[in-house]
Order: structure tokens, then sequence, then C-alpha cells
């Protein structure tokens, strides 16, 4: 099959898209943990996403920590229905997590940081 060179100001989306995919693990991880004041759960996930971040993502992360209450407009279009809520928008997949984030091993397999255990393996 030929490839077609994309025509002046259009992008090839799909080729784009594979890209990205394909550098999906080496590029940065773009988080927004999104917390409801400062109460004992949203610290938790506070600690918790950082520590996780500076262990696991040393160097190759951006986290935006958003007080839905100090900043109402950023949740839009967010379907934040519950606080707190960490979003994992790069690199795909979009991913969300709901609570105070204090199951390690929830957030690194959802975060692809480790791989998921069979159903048949035990801890």
């Amino acid at each position: 099959m030929a490839q077609h060179a994309p025509q002046d100001g259009i992008i090839d989306a799909t080729a784009a898209f594979e890209e990205a995919l394909a550098q999906g693990q080496q590029g940065p991880y773009q988080l927004r943990l999104y917390v409801a004041g400062s109460t004992p759960q949203s610290q938790r996930a506070i600690a918790s996403i950082k520590r996780v971040c500076e262990e696991h993502l040393a160097g190759r992360f951006d986290l935006e920590v958003i007080d839905i209450y100090q900043q109402p407009k950023l949740t839009e279009g967010e379907q934040i229905i519950a606080a707190p809520t960490l979003i994992k928008k790069l690199p795909p997949p979009l991913r969300r997590f709901v609570g105070d984030l204090s199951n390690l091993e929830r957030i690194l397999v959802g975060l692809d940081l480790r791989p998921r255990k069979s159903s048949g393996e035990e801890r």
C-alpha cells in the first residue's frame, strides 16, 4: 500500500495518533487531580499521587492539583462527579481514578506503570 503525503495544511490524523501511541510510555504523563478543599481525604490523595509520581515517573510528569471549590470553572467538561478524582490525560488512553488513591497497585496498573496480574496469580 502506497503512502500518500498529506496535502498542505492537512494533518494525517491516523499517522499522528499512531506516533503518539508509539511514544506513549516515553512521553510525559499529564495528570490532573481534582480535590474538594483541604480535607483529610484530599490531603491523602495529593500525598499518594505525589509519591507515585516521584517514585515511578521522575522527570516525566506534569501534575496539576485543582481544588473544585476554589476553581470550579476548571472542572467544566471533565465530568467530575466525586472528589478526589485523578485524570490521566497523557499518554493515551485517558484514565480516571476516584477516591483517596491509597491503593498503590491499582494506581500503578491504571497508569500503565505495572502490568495487570492475571486472575490466576497470587500476591
